[in-house]
């Protein structure tokens, strides 16, 4: 227990007042009956002391202000064994419903996985924690218990896609671990689904685990061997978007002419139009106005001048509901304007990123806010 809610805390760089504060504001948005703030300051010196247990009560909220599961916020380690059924009849119990998965409820998980999706864009995966955890779980045990090719592949493929959003959740919140293993489920439930596509987008989302870890030449490879993967089987725009992940980590790993090459070939590949969305997978997001985003981040990566009207371009065109990708481009504008000594330009925008990174709870983003912070 100790460690969960300190680690959680500490990867928000939040003080202990910082989370009083938070807990309190949160009960009184959410109509809540919380102890008083000095009560409170002694709860969570004792919470991360060991010296009292988190009820249920302030449990829900700390999951939802800290983005995390109640395993991680008392510090267990989940197991990768699921739980056994206890006895045949049980055991028998659980198959025949799950004979009942119908097209019908595979498409509810996917209608439930896509509402998570928009209120994840719009505002942050850390209210999102508990309802995540929920429809995984529900999932898997649909999936683990499923018997017949015919049942088990479309509940995989809806495991596949919620798990990868799950996963890039758990990035965005600071959970890396929990976004590495549910990188692992949606490759593993795209194999047995026997979708190319979906294997392929996780792969290239795990990625970016490594990049961030310090490890982007690792990243090159495994967003490679994604497109590798796909191979023929990937539509168009997903294999714009592959190459447009491959030119950013490249850049992050100082491979200016490789990042330039996979700019051109998402371009070759992105299909024409305003349409964003990939009708044959449903995570995916590109466009012109969204690629001119991708290179503008890329180029400013690698320092170049002609970042800032890539970038400019594209904030012109942002939906408006894409409140952490507004965070990230205001981040990439800070970037290309600081790599120009355009330091005031640089602080405005590096507000602007603290402010929508704020609302959505982006610890990845709070992080980059602060490495670009440090160079002002």
């Amino acid at each position: 227990m100790t460690n969960g809610l300190r680690a959680a805390r500490n990867a928000r760089e939040w003080s202990q007042e910082r989370l009083v504060r938070e807990i309190e504001r949160y009960a009184r948005q959410h109509v809540l009956t919380v102890a008083s703030l000095a009560s409170l300051h002694v709860y969570v010196s004792e919470w991360e002391n060991g010296r009292r247990q988190i009820s249920e009560r302030y449990a829900k909220i700390l999951r939802a202000l800290l983005g995390i599961t109640d395993d991680e916020l008392h510090g267990r380690r989940t197991s990768a064994v699921a739980p056994a059924a206890d006895g045949y009849d049980e055991l028998v119990s659980r198959i025949d419903a799950a004979r009942s998965v119908s097209l019908t409820m595979v498409k509810t998980f996917m209608d439930q996985t896509e509402l998570l999706r928009t209120v994840d864009r719009q505002m942050g995966a850390a209210s999102l924690i508990d309802q995540m955890t929920g429809h995984l779980a529900t999932l898997e045990d649909a999936l683990t218990f499923a018997v017949l090719p015919e049942t088990r592949r479309p509940v995989a493929q809806a495991l596949a896609g919620a798990a990868t959003l799950a996963a890039w959740q758990a990035l965005d919140s600071g959970a890396v671990e929990r976004a590495w293993r549910n990188y692992e489920l949606g490759k593993r439930a795209a194999q047995e689904a026997g979708e190319p596509m979906y294997l392929a987008h996780a792969t290239a989302e795990q990625a970016y685990v490594l990049c961030d870890a310090g490890r982007p030449t690792t990243a090159v490879e495994l967003v490679r061997d994604a497109i590798r993967v796909g191979g023929t089987h990937l539509s168009p725009r997903l294999k714009a978007w592959l190459y447009a992940a491959e030119a950013e980590i490249c850049a992050k790993a100082g491979l200016a002419d490789d990042c330039r090459r996979a700019l051109d070939e998402a371009a070759r590949w992105l299909p024409d139009g305003e349409e964003a969305r990939d009708p044959d997978m449903l995570s995916i997001f590109l466009n012109e106005g969204h690629l001119r985003r991708w290179r503008g981040n890329a180029l400013a990566l690698l320092g170049d001048d002609d970042a800032v009207d890539s970038l400019y371009d594209a904030l012109g065109a942002l939906d408006p509901t894409f409140i952490r990708a507004a965070a990230g481009l205001r981040c990439d504008l800070a970037q290309a304007h600081l790599a120009r000594g355009e330091y005031e330009q640089g602080r405005e925008h590096l507000q602007q990123a603290r402010l929508l990174a704020n609302r959505t709870g982006s610890v990845r983003q709070r992080r980059r806010i602060e490495q670009l912070t440090q160079r002002l």
